[in-house]
């Protein structure tokens, strides 16, 4: 199982053994937004969704805190997304996401996509309590560097998705939240014009009411070319 540690803004920290791990799909709150982000899929080919929301149950070692993803080809990206972690004694954190996908799989099928990548979480997490009354003011933003330049590709608030409060409730009345759960919340639209198919991707949740905010990085490393 994956470890996960968290550093909370009172300076503890807390650590989490992965037991199961939960990825949203066209999750937006709004329904323009959830055809934005089906019509960005089918231009690469993914089929439109029969449900919306989805939800995707990936191998718990996919949730990883690292500066690095290892891709077998050029067609591999992230996606912006917050992630709801449940704590060995139920409290609920919230930490910034990427959910690393292999674009090429994902027209074969969604739910393989997202086996074949990890998600990467920040290092650093909120209780949920201390934000969920201004949940909604919460922005999401994400960068991408290729050939040396960083564009912003991904820019939001928290208000374009469905709450961690829906997934609580819709995952306690299936008897599916035990600790050990990380939850990633699907992605909002990306920028048009921007290339997902980057070098390095960065992801930023921050709390204007506060200043405070929680990143992530990592390099997309290419692996050698298989033998055989």
């Amino acid at each position: 199982m994956a470890i996960l540690t968290f550093e909370l803004p009172d300076g503890t920290t807390r650590e989490v053994e992965v037991r199961r791990v939960l990825n949203a799909g066209y999750a937006g709150r709004g329904q323009d937004d959830v055809a934005a982000h089906i019509a960005e899929l089918a231009e690469l080919g993914v089929p439109v969704p029969e449900v919306t929301p989805s939800l995707y149950p990936v191998s718990p070692y996919l949730a990883q805190q690292t500066g690095q993803v290892f891709a077998q080809h050029g067609r591999t990206s992230g996606e912006a997304e917050w992630a709801l972690v449940v704590a060995d004694d139920g409290e609920l954190l919230l930490t910034a996401a990427c959910d690393h996908t292999d674009r090429a799989l994902e027209v074969h099928g969604v739910a393989w996509s997202k086996n074949a990548g990890p998600d990467v979480l920040g290092r650093h997490a909120w209780r949920l309590a201390d934000v969920e009354s201004r949940l909604d003011t919460l922005t999401l933003r994400a960068w991408v560097t290729k050939d040396g330049k960083e564009r912003l590709i991904q820019d939001g608030t928290l208000a374009e998705l469905l709450t961690p409060g829906y997934w609580t409730g819709e995952l306690s009345a299936r008897g599916d939240l035990p600790p050990g759960t990380v939850l990633i919340s699907g992605t909002i639209p990306m920028a048009e014009g921007v290339d997902q198919f980057a070098d390095h991707w960065r992801v930023e949740l921050a709390d204007p009411a506060t200043g405070n905010t929680i990143d992530l990085g990592y390099d997309v490393v290419a692996l050698p070319a298989p033998i055989g």
